[in-house]
């Protein structure tokens, strides 16, 4: 890739006068060593999958293998349908939508990592609200993503992506960034601006910690994928507001190295720390797998049984 940061980015969007969708789609084929037309076509095959996981939560919601979550994308679309949430239709679409895709991911259906598993769920709540909403070609929102991932490819080559090396904030708030970002572009905001909305979500989710309860992912991840979509969508709009993000976005993508680098190891992604360690989610981990399990977990070390 010719640009390893945000600023180059714009800077290399400005230079050859195309969008960072474009730009992306050029350098991913040279990249791959495939013509643009057969990089699109990848792309697009992975927003259909996207589509079809929204669309599964929705109308045909399943729990997940351990039982533990499932049906709450369903619950919160009739109950948008229902009345007037407080966030609006659309962004309660956005929020039932991003919850949908997860709740797939759990019951080990088919899903895009956006950037990885466990934040799946934000950018095809996002963008297929979005899609809905304003009546956008596919091919729109294709190239979105080609968008999102020129975004993804600076965060991850900056600092993480992953819950085990750098929290949550590495995976949940590396998607809110993505989807941020690339909203503003495919609703016609300049590159500036969509790197605007990139550090403006960042910095809401710096410190965000990695506590999956039973080390699986879907307690809190689920809830979290569906608060992220609505993050993003606040982001979006104060970028093209022309709300500023003061620390420039490659600094902030610099402080989640620095955060996620100084984390805990108990809150990235071990479940011996937050969320996963309260006495909740201790009597969850040892119904999973045994009381012997969950004390090792736990960090109680070797339990003899009588």
């Amino acid at each position: 890739m010719k640009f390893q940061t945000l600023q180059q980015l714009i800077a290399c969007c400005s230079s050859d006068g195309v969008s960072i969708g474009q730009l992306m789609l050029s350098e991913q084929a040279k990249e791959t060593g495939k013509s643009e037309a057969e990089t699109f076509e990848l792309m697009a095959d992975y927003y259909n999958i996207m589509k079809e996981a929204v669309r599964r939560g929705i109308e045909e919601p399943v729990p997940s293998r351990s039982g533990l979550t499932g049906g709450d994308a369903s619950r919160v679309h009739q109950y948008m349908n229902g009345g007037l949430p407080s966030l609006g239709t659309e962004a309660c679409t956005a929020l039932a939508y991003a919850l949908s895709v997860s709740e797939v991911n759990a019951s080990m259906g088919r899903i895009v990592a956006t950037p990885t598993a466990g934040s799946c769920g934000i950018i095809p709540g996002v963008f297929v609200s979005a899609q809905e909403r304003h009546g956008w070609e596919d091919r729109h929102l294709v190239m979105g993503l080609f968008a999102a991932g020129a975004i993804g490819y600076v965060i991850a080559n900056n600092s993480f992506i992953s819950g085990a090396e750098g929290g949550c904030q590495a995976e949940i708030g590396s998607a809110i960034g993505m989807a941020a970002g690339a909203l503003t572009e495919l609703r016609g905001g300049t590159p500036e601006q969509a790197v605007h909305a990139v550090g403006l979500a960042l910095k809401n989710s710096l410190g965000l910690i990695c506590d999956p309860v039973g080390g699986l992912v879907e307690i809190p991840c689920i809830v979290r994928n569906g608060f992220g979509a609505v993050t993003a969508l606040a982001a979006a709009d104060m970028a093209q507001a022309g709300v500023r993000s003061v620390i420039p976005s490659d600094e902030v993508i610099g402080v989640m190295l620095e955060v996620g680098t100084a984390m805990p190891a108990k809150h990235r992604e071990t479940a011996k720390g937050g969320l996963a360690q309260t006495p909740t989610g201790r009597r969850i981990m040892n119904n999973l797998y045994g009381a012997n399990r969950g004390r090792k977990e736990n960090g109680e070390g070797e339990t003899t049984q009588p």
